[in-house]
């Protein structure tokens, strides 16, 4: 039966459920690696602990950072990937100036611990203050930071052919064909399969009540990411219709497009919708070229927004009218965003180079020590704790290979593989434009983003390799080969 007089916040009380399958999905992903070639177990292991694994639930142990729905994939790719490949090191060797960006990555959190020994005074909490940072603190970021990366640098090494970049568009269909049925339970039930399974729901039911009915969420916390996966679904089995590629044998490429896209419609979710509006007739009707085009003119704005909102760029004033034009709630909800979006940017502007760190020093406080402000971009976010430096470091990791595509795609000399190579650029610049008005940085995001890369420099180590070796020495010739 529905539950559709349950309002109020989310009560976050794990079952035992939850923590087993947190304890398992590391078998579960050696297990794949044994039985599937290594593309497709990396991609499924990511994947998969995105999909199924409890949202807020952690295994903790003592002086290291959580092991949860956002690390524990990570780690077990990286685990299976040794298993298999067993040269762990060229998981992350050869990455050339972009290493540079991973450095900034890793020793931020240093810094911003060093500019940042100083208590924040805030009366009303227990202590009166927001503690210091310390080396413990920054060392503990930096080990968070490295399991955010390390899907990045996995699907660099595992993802870089073109089989992969065709796999990467199967399972997101697969997948998106596979959980459209809890989906339509939830549409007609309301979402209660991460309460019944694991014990809670992640999320205030009264936020996935939306036009008269109800936003799945399945196990992926709130409707509006169910809705973003969704829409990439829809923008994968577009690219596999227009390469007349079956994600099975069964089914025809049309039909499931369709399908993914009314499974789009039933998420509820505007934002979403314009999306897979725009980047599905991308993807069918245009050269790839366009389409990384348009991957690098998302990222591009990602990477200068806060500059641009510092400067008053961002025509604001407009996007709330034409958002009123559309729906009065969606516009109030917009003008709040920008209104707290604000706020969070003066506060960061005190000190932007480097952050204000952890413990939410970053935040605004009233005098009842309660936050006063809502956080909804993760760009914002970003800027806060570590600054330019941290913010720089990360969107132009994620940006990267989208950069690199533009130089690289002419080198792809099959017209599908310029499809693949297309919507997964799409896809990826999408997630990271989508940083600017929600905090969704997912483990998956690093995959996509490794794997484009990887699949960069393969491209252009196929077209330069012969070139070295023809002018190379007999000697150098030997190790070319």
């Amino acid at each position: 039966m529905p539950v559709a007089n349950r309002l109020g916040p989310a009560k976050m009380t794990p079952n035992l459920f939850a923590y087993l399958a947190l304890a398992l999905w590391g078998p579960v992903a050696l297990w794949l690696y044994r039985t599937r070639s290594v593309s497709q177990a990396t991609i499924w292991t990511i994947l998969g602990g995105f999909l199924l694994l409890p949202v807020g639930a952690s295994l903790k142990i003592q002086g290291i950072p959580s092991f949860d729905k956002g690390s524990i994939p990570n780690l077990a790719a990286l685990a299976g990937c040794m298993m298999i490949l067993r040269r762990p090191s060229n998981l992350w060797l050869g990455l050339g100036w972009p290493a540079i960006l991973v450095v900034m990555f890793l020793i931020g959190p240093f810094i911003t611990a060093e500019l940042n020994g100083d208590p924040i005074p805030v009366p009303g909490l227990p202590d009166a203050q927001l503690p210091a940072e310390g080396n413990y603190d920054a060392l503990s970021a930096v080990v968070s930071q490295f399991f955010l990366l390390l899907p990045f640098f996995i699907g660099r090494q595992a993802l870089r052919s073109a089989e992969s970049s065709v796999e990467i568009l199967r399972a997101l269909v697969i997948a998106g064909l596979i959980y459209s049925i809890p989906m339509l339970f939830e549409i007609r039930m309301s979402p209660q399969l991460h309460e019944w399974i694991y014990g809670y729901n992640p999320s205030d039911f009264e936020q996935e009540v939306r036009a008269g009915g109800y936003r799945p969420i399945v196990f992926l916390g709130h409707g509006l990411a169910m809705a973003f996966f969704t829409m990439t679904t829809v923008v994968a089995a577009t690219a596999l219709w227009r390469a007349q590629t079956r994600a099975d044998r069964r089914l025809p490429p049309a039909g499931v497009t369709g399908y993914l896209s009314l499974m789009l419609v039933f998420c509820r979710s505007m934002g979403s919708l314009v999306y897979g509006a725009a980047l599905a007739p991308l993807v069918y009707f245009t050269k790839a070229r366009l389409q990384v085009r348009v991957a690098l003119a998302l990222v591009s704005i990602a990477l200068l927004y806060p500059m641009l909102r510092t400067a008053n760029l961002v025509p604001t004033s407009s996007i709330i009218e034409f958002a009123q034009s559309i729906n009065q709630d969606r516009a109030d909800s917009l003008k709040q965003r920008f209104d707290n979006e604000e706020l969070l940017l003066q506060r960061a502007s005190e000190r932007i180079y480097f952050g204000w760190g952890r413990w939410g020093r970053s935040r605004i406080y009233n005098e009842y020590g309660q936050d006063v402000v809502r956080s909804d971009g993760y760009w914002v976010i970003l800027l806060g704790q570590f600054g330019l430096f941290g913010f720089l470091a990360q969107f132009g990791l994620l940006a990267t290979p989208i950069f690199r595509l533009v130089s690289s795609l002419k080198f792809a000399r099959s017209a599908h593989d310029r499809i693949y190579l297309g919507a997964i650029a799409l896809i990826l610049g999408i997630n990271v434009f989508d940083l600017l008005p929600n905090a969704g940085l997912r483990p998956w995001t690093w995959l996509l983003a490794g794997a484009l890369l990887g699949r960069t420099e393969a491209l252009r180590a196929a077209v330069l390799r012969p070139r070295e070796r023809v002018n190379a020495s007999p000697e150098r010739r030997a190790v070319i080969n």
